[in-house]
């Protein structure tokens, strides 16, 4: 397993677990990243990312995308 950020761009992974705080687990769960759950990173911007998750793109700042393992 590896942080979201670290992924290439343009590779679809699977989600492998949603950590942080229970209210930043919530937060994330709700944008759609959910275990099991398919992620594509589209482009990363001064180390946010632009991600395609559930057919929608999201951005997430790089501490969000820390607590996403794939």
């Amino acid at each position: 397993m590896m942080p979201l950020y670290m992924a290439d761009t343009g590779e679809e992974n699977i989600i492998r677990h949603v950590g942080g705080s229970p209210e930043m687990k919530k937060h994330l769960e709700d944008m759609g990243f959910t275990a099991g759950g398919a992620v594509t990173v589209l482009n990363t911007i001064g180390g946010n990312l632009i991600v395609k998750v559930k057919e929608s793109r999201v951005a997430v700042s790089r501490e969000m995308a820390a607590k996403i393992m794939i």
